[in-house]
């Protein structure tokens, strides 16, 4: 599943800070608080045919995590989408981008992790690119990763934070095993979500998906249960053993990068037929449904 380079994005225009400047020309301080100590929230965005699917819900995301991490001057939703449309405007994109906002806690006037030397003014970043769904819909492969899902009380997941080294040593796990992604557990043992995307598994016609105190609270797994709940379909978030998950009959991902893409095996064991499930199918042409036909206009 790696990503390879698109040639669409070889002259992109990228947004810092209301400068729009040619990828190889953009460029933020060293004593950037992203890069001094990964001290920055991050959104990802999908454009559809002009318009970005869940934008206000992202946006408050990202305003969650900066209140969170006590961030001051930070530019308003309005602000924000504005330099979003002027970023594609600037790269004349209109469908199929994948948008990646970065909001950081800005420039210091010396090195060091104590965020009162900082200036006050936060680094907002603005990356879109011409990008499909990563994942393959024809199915994905995982294995569990011996790294745990750093708990509530020691960093808490739901701020959607660019510290993502507890990710990446599970990427590398999955890299090292020729598998597409790892499985992670929290520190219980219970199953807590992919090292990228939200977890969900069907048996019995019920849709089943973890708890998020180990994990972010996914805007694509929230879209997936308020499908569930429209559509009459049984579904529940519960604690959820990966024993449970090897017995599953279907098991898919979730993720504004991916959408939903099927797993067909996870340590060797495999689900289904090979390919996405009755239920994933559905709920995965339900989802095209609700993107086609809704979303927040930033482009025509």
């Amino acid at each position: 599943m790696l990503q390879p380079f698109n040639e669409a994005n070889r002259d992109l225009i990228v947004n810092i800070n209301g400068d729009l400047l040619h990828r190889d020309k953009a460029g933020i301080s060293p004593f950037d608080s992203a890069v001094q100590n990964g001290d920055a929230v991050w959104e990802g965005l999908r454009l559809y045919n002009g318009r970005i699917f869940k934008l206000t819900e992202h946006l408050n995301r990202l305003q969650a995590g900066a209140r969170a991490l006590a961030y001051h001057n930070v530019p308003s939703n309005g602000t924000i989408t504005g330099e979003i449309r002027r970023t594609l405007a600037a790269n004349g994109m209109i469908d199929n981008v994948h948008i990646r906002l970065t909001l950081s806690r800005g420039v210091k006037y010396t090195s060091g992790m104590d965020p009162r030397v900082n200036l006050g003014q936060p680094t907002l970043i603005v990356l879109a690119e011409h990008k499909a769904p990563v994942y393959d819909k024809t199915g994905i492969r995982l294995i569990t990763s011996g790294v745990r899902r750093i708990p509530p009380d020691c960093l808490d997941q739901n701020i959607h934070s660019c510290n993502m080294l507890n990710s990446i040593l599970a990427k590398i796990q999955a890299n090292a095993a020729a598998v597409d992604d790892c499985l992670m557990l929290d520190i219980h043992g219970f199953v807590a979500e992919t090292n990228a995307t939200h977890l969900f598994f069907v048996e019995n016609g019920v849709v089943a998906t973890p708890h998020t105190d180990s994990c972010p609270e996914g805007i694509t797994r929230a879209t997936v249960l308020d499908l569930c709940r429209e559509h009459a379909i049984p579904h529940e978030v519960r604690n959820i053993s990966l024993s449970e998950i090897y017995r599953a009959e279907e098991v898919f991902c979730t993720g504004t990068m991916g959408e939903l893409a099927p797993v067909v095996e996870i340590d060797g064991r495999h689900f289904g037929t090979g390919e996405a499930g009755p239920m994933t199918a559905r709920l995965s042409e339900l989802y095209g449904q609700l993107t086609a036909s809704s979303g927040t206009r930033v482009v025509g």
